[in-house]
């Protein structure tokens, strides 16, 4: 469905210098700045796969959504999507993807949703039955029906993201890119965009790409991580092995009856984080270590009560975020 060999972006500005002899000296020579948005970028997806797009901001996530879709054209490399490429913008291949980006809309504010639809279903010359069913179905997942005649501008954030899935979804597109879907919104509505795309994708079996920052996006969603750093690609593999690839770590939890008046020595290994009032510690245990260090906490302190986890999502991405160096021991 995908295919990208050594896909690479950059983007030329120019330096000037401060004040009124910069701006005249501008006026002759600009000196060029160049950055590589994406550089040497390899990326295979097929079919039906959900593949989440992570990386820090400026990475270069949305100039590949933009080279996905045609909106920016490559500065060298190959691009096929669905056999087209994407910057020629042919009207099968237009027909075939949709895009959602969660920060802006693609609907009329000052007409109600409806009347957007309509004016799509012309444009990608869906048949008036299939158009209905589609509306039908779409607003009963999402639990819309009541606001499809009501202006786009009186929505609430997550009643418009809802109108916007709809509008992307409308012509059954076949690859889907959603940049940032859940930006903004409540718990609930983050829940309910997330059990709406699973349940289409089900349906569907249509292929997906996600960019978020919400790490719940992600695990709810994807089987499949790519990572993005500097415009590189830094990662890709399955979400389980992602989360150990900082380790095999498990993060415990003891609360204390009672505050402790210093840091205990057998946490001092573990990478201890106490809590302000010294009732509770967090650490990080590697798991052949887990058994000993835990029967050995119970023994000497009055503990109330403990958890374990594995290393969360959460954690592992603001790590390598921090230090992107700790990736070079894996393969791609």
């Amino acid at each position: 469905m995908i295919s990208a060999k050594n896909l690479t972006k950059q983007f030329i500005s120019s330096k000037k210098k401060p004040g009124l002899l910069g701006a005249l000296e501008s006026l002759f020579y600009r000196e060029p700045v160049i950055k590589n948005a994406v550089e040497s970028f390899d990326l295979e997806i097929n079919q039906g796969e959900m593949i989440g797009l992570l990386g820090p901001n400026g990475a270069g996530k949305t100039t590949l959504m933009k080279m996905f879709t045609g909106i920016i054209v490559p500065s060298s490399g190959e691009l096929k999507i669905l056999g087209h490429e994407p910057a020629q913008r042919h009207k099968e291949f237009r027909k075939n993807i949709a895009l959602v980006m969660g920060q802006k809309s693609q609907l009329w504010w000052d007409i109600p949703a409806m009347d957007s639809f309509l004016l799509l279903k012309r444009y990608y010359e869906i048949p008036e039955l299939e158009f209905k069913q589609r509306v039908t179905e779409m607003a009963a997942l999402l639990n819309v029906e009541s606001l499809m005649n009501i202006h786009v501008r009186r929505l609430s954030l997550g009643e418009r993201m809802k109108m916007e899935l709809m509008a992307s979804l409308l012509h059954s597109p076949k690859v889907i890119f959603l940049d940032e879907p859940t930006i903004g919104l409540d718990l609930v509505a983050q829940e309910n965009i997330r059990q709406f795309i699973l349940d289409y994708h089900r349906k569907t079996h249509a292929t997906l790409i996600i960019t978020s920052h919400y790490m719940a996006d992600v695990q709810a969603l994807c089987q499949r991580l790519v990572l993005i750093f500097d415009g590189k690609k830094a990662f890709d593999g399955p979400l389980k092995t992602f989360e150990t690839i900082l380790g095999n770590d498990k993060i415990v939890s003891f609360q204390f009856a009672d505050s402790l008046t210093e840091d205990a020595a057998l946490f001092a290994d573990f990478s201890p984080v106490y809590q302000e009032d010294r009732k509770g510690v967090e650490l990080k245990i590697p798991l052949e270590k887990l058994r000993a260090v835990t029967s050995e906490a119970l023994e000497k302190f009055d503990i109330t009560e403990f958890n374990t986890d594995k290393m969360p999502i959460e954690k592992v991405m603001k790590t390598l975020m921090t230090n992107p160096q700790l990736l070079k021991r894996h393969s791609l």
